[in-house]
């Protein structure tokens, strides 16, 4: 069984880092706004699914794997750069949306969270506090299965669920204050401008 202290560290560490705005959280507050709760906690559903995906990637060793395969991951970095392109541009050109998200639909909260987790799997910062700065935090090599199922799972989805609706409960909270035209411009750039700079932080990766 993990330690009580090294569960503390790991819930610590992953709640600073998560905490910290990056495309990831800019997006959720962008969404919340403008489409409304629950499409912010589809996107929120996606963040942390991706999460957990580099979660097990880091515990089951599966970055050597990647190693092993490492032509199909470099289209996959370079897909997910072109995406979080994609969006940075969306959200530049995005126009102002109207408040009323009675009728927002199934496939609507679908996309929200196909596009939280393309995103979190994009984003450098994740990519650097699972592969890199996770192994610091907790000894993997002692992390069972069962570790991993019954402990650092409930963990991780408790730390960004807390931290998610924080964000998106403090979107909605002030919505009013954005739901002008020039404070919308204003969100939609800055998420912009943090897709692209997650972009182009991957691009030098890949030089």
């Amino acid at each position: 069984m993990i330690a009580i202290t090294d569960i503390a560290a790991y819930a610590l560490a992953l709640g600073i880092a998560a905490v910290i705005p990056g495309p990831g959280i800019t997006a959720l507050v962008a969404r919340s706004v403008g489409s409304g709760t629950r499409a912010g906690f589809a996107m929120l559903a996606g963040i942390t699914l991706g999460d957990l995906l580099y979660l097990s990637f880091a515990v089951f060793g599966l970055a050597l794997i990647a190693q092993s395969f490492n032509a199909l991951f470099i289209v996959i970095r370079w897909a997910s750069i072109a995406y979080l392109l994609y969006l940075a541009w969306q959200f530049w050109h995005a126009g102002r949306h109207e408040l009323n998200t009675g009728d927002i639909r199934g496939k609507d909260l679908g996309a929200a969270l196909m596009s939280g987790l393309a995103i979190t799997l994009g984003n450098p910062k994740t990519i650097a506090f699972y592969l890199a700065l996770l192994p610091l935090v907790l000894d993997l090599n002692s992390i069972t299965l069962f570790n991993w199922a019954a402990v650092l799972v409930p963990v991780t989805v408790a730390v960004l669920l807390v931290v998610g609706s924080a964000y998106i409960l403090g979107a909605m909270a002030v919505r009013r204050v954005l739901a002008g035209a020039t404070a919308q411009r204003h969100l939609h750039r800055s998420a912009a401008v943090a897709m692209a700079g997650a972009a182009g932080s991957m691009i030098l990766r890949e030089l």
